[in-house]
């Protein structure tokens, strides 16, 4: 079973990424408008979040291909080389958005208004550090430290990303980086 099914099969991992990582695997509806790669590589859609934007696939090949995020604005990155990777990055910095410039500072500021918001919007108290290794042994996955996943995110997204240059599909512009080193 790939992980993006074993995530779907399982409720606990499934509301976990859906509530903190945005992340729906369930939906795989089009992106905003067609986007296609630079490189002319093939682009599978695999997840939504809930503002329209796209977590794709690229290339040949199963889950160990580059994922490539898109919002909804006119924005990319490329955050994980495949997908147990960036299950790894959503479940240590579910707020990964909120780290423009990839620093430890950012993701900081970022965690604490996430669990405020979360806190406050299920009106309960959360140990999200439990649940979140709860999930992750359910998914046989390893949990590397906030800043393990930062640098990693920071590695792939100004090391590999800007191989991965995302197009609108009908003018041919580039969507913009959403990180800024």
């Amino acid at each position: 079973m790939s992980l993006l099914d074993a995530i779907r099969a399982s409720p606990d991992a499934l509301d976990h990424l859906l509530w903190h990582g945005d992340f729906d695997p369930t939906l795989t509806y089009e992106h905003v408008e067609e986007v296609v790669l630079a490189s002319g590589a093939p682009l599978e859609r695999v997840a939504k979040d809930g503002a329209g934007g796209t977590f794709f696939l690229c290339g040949e090949g199963g889950e160990e291909r580059p994922v490539l995020y898109a919002d909804s604005e006119g924005g990319a990155a490329l955050l994980a080389v495949g997908v147990p990777e960036l299950v790894q990055l959503l479940l240590v910095l579910p707020w990964w958005r909120d780290c423009r410039r990839l620093t430890a500072e950012e993701s900081a500021e970022a965690a604490e208004e996430h669990l405020e918001m979360a806190e406050e919007s299920l009106e309960r108290e959360l140990d999200l550090p439990a649940e979140r290794d709860a999930v992750a042994a359910a998914l046989g996955l390893e949990v590397p430290s906030e800043a393990e996943a930062l640098a990693r995110l920071r590695e792939v997204a100004f090391g590999l990303g800007p191989s991965f240059v995302l197009l609108n599909a009908e003018e041919g512009c580039a969507y913009e980086p959403l990180f800024r080193a």
